[in-house]
């Protein structure tokens, strides 16, 4: 009989198989769980079938929780849990609520005094951190960062000293289409002896994590168009 907690539900990085990045345990878990929370209900509809096929997705509930959710939306979410049935928290990739908009029905399950059960599986940001090579004691994700060019000069400043004057790994993203013309930027904006570590595909098929100084960086510049990427940057 599965525990009446909200259970947080990583999801694979890459269209790899599921055996190769999650616990046998989740897969086990999620075949008794009836309510979700999603980011995208078709995409989670389709990780839970390639989870266990014999699943009857039709006869499961799904509330979606994205950045188009209104507040007031949220907290009724967690009703089948507080009739003490399991929930579920699935995101589109990775660790729910880690750079996700789930962290807001989380911190209402918490409030309430509901149990919460994160469960075991990748996350870009702690992988990417872990094969950098940078200071894993002090870091800080940054998310994405400003679409001004004015105040995304600005941000990379205040990260570069806080590398030097804190001696904190700053750690980033960007949306996809965008990467090339992000490590242009940073090979032009950051000193040369800085360090950039460039992780893409994690635990897909085409995983690279690379890390080089700036001055490496700007006389080979990868191709990084559409590619999923995460950006680290360190002293």
């Amino acid at each position: 009989m599965i525990e009446a907690a909200l259970y947080l539900i990583p999801v694979q990085l890459s269209d790899v198989e599921l055996k190769h990045v999650l616990p046998e345990l989740n897969l086990q878990l999620v075949s008794h769980i009836k309510h979700f929370v999603v980011e995208n209900v078709r995409s989670a509809r389709r990780f839970l079938k390639k989870c266990d096929k014999s699943i009857d997705i039709d006869s499961l509930t799904f509330a979606e929780l994205n950045r188009h959710t209104r507040p007031e939306d949220i907290a009724p979410m967690l009703e089948p849990l507080e009739r003490g049935e399991a929930m579920g928290v699935i995101s589109e990739a990775g660790c729910p609520a880690i750079a996700d908009p789930g962290a807001d029905v989380v911190a209402i399950a918490q409030r309430k005094g509901l149990k919460v059960i994160p469960l075991v599986g990748p996350s870009s940001i702690l992988m990417g951190l872990m094969a950098s090579g940078f200071n894993g004691q002090s870091f800080a994700f940054q998310g994405y960062l400003p679409i001004d060019a004015g105040e995304r000069a600005r941000q990379l400043k205040e990260m570069e000293h806080r590398i030097m004057r804190e001696d904190q790994t700053q750690i980033f993203i960007e949306t996809p289409y965008r990467n090339n013309t992000l490590v242009a930027e940073l090979c032009r904006v950051l000193p040369p002896a800085m360090k950039l570590c460039i992780a893409t595909d994690i635990t897909g098929p085409a995983q690279s994590i690379v890390t080089r100084s700036i001055k490496q960086w700007k006389g080979q510049l990868p191709e990084l168009h559409k590619v999923p990427t995460i950006f680290l940057l360190y002293k």
